[in-house]
This record gives structure tokens, sequence and C-alpha cells, in this order.
């Protein structure tokens, strides 16, 4: 079954306007030099003023302008082992690790069905997945360099799939009728990235806030994905966790895939799914059949932060890496979506 833990309240004390920003940053979709697992061992647990710093958010809306808005952060009980992982991982190579394990999705009655209708294209480059009626939850670093935001999320849109009509019903030469998913584009509203993820705050880029809300301008019609609290490794339904989403590699494929975890932090996860640049932002989630139930139960534990290079005993090395939705980020993330704590109380 699923856990259910006591969710921290995350109540809106102040926003302040801020300067519009320059959206002169580029998209990196690789990140270097971050806070991997040895460094994520000797960090200190942060405080609650920490958290309050950390959690407080900037939204930047379709028009350019710009708030920053403090939170107090009511509830949260401090993990006095935050930071330590389970095990030693065994080092592998880059994005496809071995053979490639995933699937490209081409039918359209599965391409256009839940789960893998909730996958989302990000103009910027990324994925990422519906979470409600008219929200979005991705990578910040799709959207933010840590210092400013990237070009083209100014006038950023999500592209929801839909299978392309072939016109007056001829088939083309070489075309798959049922083939390549096209995109309905929507607008952005307003974008929501914590503090956390901003080096003026943490120093340096800190992976573990590395998640964003999006709100549409125009609710879509389709069915989301539910959010859940991250569970450990040990406590993990068929210890398997799934995700979908765009790999550059497969232009115009919606990629699904499929692993264990090898190892996780209080904020991270340490996995080799298969997977390359464009997948990055998808929501990873867990299935669970639940006792007297036929059909599965599918709830986002995480966000798939991508392929990073990281500093360990002074070389460079890569893993696959996903923020999971500790009880802080879920709350944080519910009020992003409901503008209220009342609806975010149960994980």
């Amino acid at each position: 079954t699923w856990h259910l833990k006591k969710i921290p309240q995350i109540v809106r004390e102040r926003t302040f306007s801020l300067d519009s920003p320059k959206f002169e940053a580029k998209t990196k979709l690789e990140l270097n030099s971050v806070c991997g697992i040895e460094c994520q061992r000797k960090l200190p647990v942060p405080s609650l003023s920490d958290l309050k710093s950390l959690l407080s958010y900037e939204t930047v809306f379709e028009n350019g302008t710009r708030t920053l808005t403090e939170v107090s952060v009511l509830g949260a009980v401090p993990d006095p082992a935050a930071n330590t992982t389970t095990q030693r991982l065994l080092r592998k190579k880059r994005q496809i690790y071995g053979t490639d394990s995933r699937f490209s999705i081409y039918d359209k009655r599965f391409m256009t069905n839940f789960p893998f209708n909730t996958a989302v294209k990000i103009s910027t480059g990324c994925s990422g997945i519906l979470v409600s009626p008219k929200h979005v939850l991705t990578a910040a670093h799709c959207l933010h360099n840590g210092k400013d935001y990237v070009k083209g999320s100014k006038r950023l849109r999500v592209g929801l799939m839909k299978t392309k009509s072939r016109g007056n019903g001829r088939k083309r030469k070489g075309v798959k009728r049922n083939g390549m998913p096209s995109f309905q584009w929507t607008r952005v509203k307003s974008t929501h990235i914590p503090k956390g993820w901003f080096k003026g705050v943490s120093g340096d880029i800190a992976l573990d806030y590395d998640y964003a809300v999006l709100e549409l301008k125009r609710p879509h019609k389709r069915k989301y994905m539910e959010l859940g609290i991250s569970p450990t490794i040990k406590m993990m339904p068929g210890s398997m966790i799934h995700f979908s989403g765009f790999d550059n590699d497969r232009s115009g494929q919606l990629v699904y895939r499929f692993c264990s975890i090898s190892d996780e932090s209080n904020d991270l996860f340490y996995q080799y799914c298969d997977a390359e640049p464009g997948s990055t932002g998808s929501g990873i989630y867990l299935r669970l059949k639940e006792p007297n139930k036929k059909k599965w139960k599918r709830k986002i534990i995480a966000v798939y932060s991508g392929h990073q290079w990281v500093d360990i005993n002074g070389e460079q090395q890569d893993y696959n890496v996903a923020v999971r939705i500790t009880p802080l980020k879920y709350a944080q993330i519910c009020f992003w979506i409901h503008g209220n704590d009342e609806s975010c109380t149960q994980g």
C-alpha cells in the first residue's frame, strides 16, 4: 500500500515584485560539477530558517514580470540522517548503460491514453508531466541555469500529444498512419521555481531543488498523474520506477523506460534508467496494485533531473539522477497547484 506521511505546511508570508529577468541564459541539459553522492553525504541538515529560504520561490508571468514569495514552514521535522546513502554505486558509463532498454511508443492507442498521455514536451527542449488540469511538473534547469532564466522561457509553451491526421485519408509513402506524435501547443501563464535552485541562495547549483511547476494558460481535458511522496528503496513497490519523455536521439517519439534505483540520499535517487537529453524533467512514477483492485494505481514520486557529471574524489563521474518528492516538496508543489495547503494534508 502507499505510505501516508504527515505533510508539513507551506504558508505564504509576503510577496515582492522583482525586476524582470533578462532571459539570456543558455539551456543546458547536462550539468557539470554539481554536488554528487559523496558531497551529499557531507551536507548539513537544513535548519528551519534554511528551509524557509530554500522553499521561498520565484514566479515569472507570461508578460515577463517576476515576484518573490517568502514562505514559512510549519510541522517540518528535520531528519538527522538526511543525506546518508544506502550503498555504494557500481559505476557504469554514459546515459545508455549496456543494452538500450528504452521503448518507443508508436501505437496511438497507448500514446494518447493514460499513463503515456500525461507526458508533455517543453518548448526549451525538455519533457514534463501533467499534475493537474492546468499544471505541469518539470526540472528547474529546463527554465533557469541558477543565475538567469533561459532563452525561450519568456514565451514558454507546453506541447500535449495528439496523433497526426493525414489529411484526406491517403497514406503517404513511407509514413505509418499511426506514426509519430504531433503536439498541441499551449502557452504557459506562470512558472514557479524554488529559491533553493538559485546559486545566490545555495552557493552552487543544488540538484535537491531541481524542480518547477508551470501553470498553463488554458486547462487541458486529459487525465493527469497524482503526486505522491517518494518512499525509500526498501519500501518501493516492485522496486521499479517508470518514466516517459521525448529523448533527443529519437526525435518526435515518446520513449518509455523502467529500472530499479541504485542508491538514494534524502533528496535524490541515483539510477541507471537508460535516457538521453530531452527526457529531462519527466515525471518518475511508481505502479502499485492496491488490495482487491484490478487496476494499477500510479503516482509521481520524483522528477528526472537528467544525466549529470559530478566531481568524486577529484574525478568526473556520471550517473542519472532524479529529485525525490519529499514531504516538504510535496507540500510546496501541492501548494503551487491549489493555492492553499488545505488540499495538501495527505501524502
